[in-house]
């Protein structure tokens, strides 16, 4: 098998969509923990991920800023140009071109799907009431 490599990771935003004529791409980073054997100091190593056409809407539909994923593909070098201080830089960076990926645990709990003591049943406030008095 040639150029093939395996990430499991978070997903750090939303995927974003971008059209180029028939093509489509979708983009998104997953950050990956970095360990050191001189120490025990974690870091965060993010890993950018290109999905074409129909993976691409596929990941749209299903991988969410959060959610844990195993993402497989080929090792793609980036190269773009950057102005920093006046002065256009050439950038290079690895890129993952998906071929396949497969979510991971539990899907993040958006902001509002998280309990309240208002939004818990009946008999759960009563147990409540009945352990506070």
């Amino acid at each position: 098998m040639n150029d093939s490599i395996t990430i499991v990771g978070h997903v750090g935003k939303d995927p974003l969509s971008k059209s180029f004529g028939h093509n489509k791409v979708v983009k998104f980073s997953v950050a990956v923990k970095e360990y050191s054997s001189n120490t025990e100091e974690e870091k965060t190593m993010w890993i950018d991920v290109d999905a074409w056409n129909g993976l691409g809407d596929r990941v749209v539909k299903t991988v969410t800023k959060g959610r844990e994923v195993v993402v497989n593909g080929r090792l793609a070098m980036s190269t773009y140009s950057k102005d920093i201080e006046g002065t256009s830089v050439q950038i290079t960076k690895p890129v993952i071109k998906l071929t396949s990926f497969h979510l991971c645990g539990p899907k993040p709990a958006a902001k509002d799907e998280t309990q309240t003591e208002d939004s818990q049943p009946q008999a759960s406030r009563k147990k409540l009431a009945a352990v506070k008095a």
